[in-house]
């Protein structure tokens, strides 16, 4: 019997995170689902076969330590812990919030990554994605704080492919454009609903958790010698950051 591989995301309570943790189960993988959240991963961890829960904050050092030492083996790592705060200009940008994107999407990544790379290379076939975003590659107004640590997070994967070169490790770079989730917008908007709503409204076809999902399990089952360095997914309502297809309510 082939043995199952090891997989670690990270921000696997909920949205993306989520549905990649329930769909590399499905694929073959024990995956360790890993976020603040421990109820949550419980629950999943109950629903769903092959899924190990563990908490996990990627902004604490010693949690990522923790974690890294409880685990034996890692042979996929999903960094998918983010998130975006707040869409004011850079001219009034809180400081706070811009360091805790940078904290949560760039450390959090370089943290799980310095981590878990040994166990990766020790695997023999490891695979370590990046979530990023669109944002990443594009900027927009109101954007700048996420954007840069977008950015950021975009440059270091291209680092570490070119760093990891001759590894047994392939890099690969997700970066999904509008995806409707329970919790992006909610964040962004500090809670605000209504606001987080409208992000979406009269958008025919956001992408969902579980497209990207699916995209990400595509990318760490080739075969070894194929590496995906980025995809970038966009509903077809959505050309660009700026171009998005809106239709009138009742149409």
């Amino acid at each position: 019997m082939t043995e199952r591989r090891t997989a670690v995301v990270t921000g696997a309570s909920s949205g993306i995170g989520e549905a990649t943790a329930r769909r590399l189960a499905a694929a073959g993988f024990d995956v360790v689902a890993a976020a603040r959240r421990r109820d949550r991963l419980d629950k999943l961890a109950d629903e769903v076969p092959h899924i190990t829960p563990a908490t996990l904050d990627v902004t604490a050092q010693e949690s990522v330590d923790a974690l890294a030492s409880a685990i034996e083996r890692c042979d996929v790592l999903v960094n998918n812990a983010g998130g975006a705060i707040g869409l004011e200009p850079v001219s009034v940008g809180r400081v706070a919030d811009w360091q805790r994107m940078y904290d949560v999407n760039v450390l959090g990544s370089l943290r799980m990554t310095r981590a878990l790379l040994p166990k990766l290379i020790a695997s023999g076939d490891g695979v370590l994605v990046m979530l990023t975003s669109v944002a990443g590659l594009v900027s927009y107004e109101g954007g700048g704080g996420y954007c840069a640590a977008k950015h950021a997070q975009t440059s270091m994967t291209e680092t570490l492919r070119l760093e990891l070169c001759g590894e047994p490790v392939r890099v690969v770079e997700i970066a999904p454009g509008m995806v409707k989730t329970e919790e992006f917008s909610l964040t962004r908007f500090n809670g605000d609903a209504e606001r987080a709503a409208k992000v979406y409204e009269g958008v025919p076809g956001p992408l969902t958790a579980l497209d990207i999902a699916d995209v990400i399990t595509f990318a760490v089952t080739r075969p070894p010698h194929v590496n995906i360095d980025r995809m970038v997914i966009r509903p077809r309502a959505q050309a660009a950051q700026h171009k998005v297809h809106h239709v009138a309510s009742g149409t």
